[in-house]
């Protein structure tokens, strides 16, 4: 399967990661729908990275959503990024990949992907956010701050790593894990200046609204692009 090459390769891919607040982990067929109606709403409340990420469906039904996916992200000028499969994100012509401990190894990622792609890496502890430092990452995850049932039986870190991430962390984070727009402002006091969510946005009766809500917990940081 081929797509159109996305216009943002590297320094712009680059560019939109730094400037990125919200990050959207969604399936490929969000509970067993056509992903556009949730994507586009999502995308219209301002998230600005979209993550497929399938765990069960058949590679060819995976590779059908990531048309959307891929068409929707460059219709909002969004990052579209895989979950865990370097091959995939190659051939939909994903912006990158996101991988987690025991996935394919970054290094590795980054070998099939190039020098152009997103490569994000999962972190749960202080000792694996220091290990990423030195390895061919953009940006990483922290978390889960909160136990969640779409990372079942991770326990969950608090607030803590995301004041120890905001403190010392070589690549830009976001912050992961049990978010909502209730627990938000925490999550950003503690430091964050990035979150990812899954069942806020994904679940929510009104998901341009509930990407918005979580958007505007940044409000007091001001309109300012996020620093590293």
């Amino acid at each position: 399967m081929s797509l159109a090459t996305p216009d943002a390769k590297g320094p712009l891919r680059r560019e939109r990661l730094r400037t990125a607040r919200l990050y959207l982990c969604c399936d490929a067929r969000p509970h067993g729908e056509d992903p556009e109606p949730l994507l586009r709403a999502a995308l219209n409340g301002g998230v600005d990275i979209v993550q497929l990420r399938e765990k069960s469906l058949p590679r060819r039904e995976v590779e059908i959503a990531a048309l959307t996916f891929r068409r929707l992200c460059d219709t909002y000028s969004a990052l579209f990024v895989v979950n865990d499969d370097p091959d995939l994100a190659r051939s939909c012509n994903a912006d990158g990949v996101h991988v987690g401990q025991s996935d394919m190894p970054a290094a590795e990622a980054r070998a099939v992907l190039g020098p152009d792609a997103i490569v994000g890496l999962s972190t749960h502890s202080e000792e694996q956010i220091a290990a990423a430092a030195g390895q061919p990452v953009d940006y990483v995850s922290v978390g889960p701050i909160w136990e969640t049932p779409t990372k079942e039986g991770r326990p969950a870190v608090g607030l803590d790593l995301i004041r120890h991430a905001a403190a010392g962390a070589r690549h830009p984070f976001f912050a992961i894990g049990g978010i909502d727009a209730s627990n938000a402002p925490e999550v950003i006091d503690a430091g964050a200046r990035r979150i990812c969510v899954v069942r806020a946005i994904r679940d929510a009766e009104d998901p341009a609204a509930a990407a918005a809500e979580l958007r505007g917990a940044f409000a007091p940081l001001g309109e300012a692009a996020p620093g590293a």
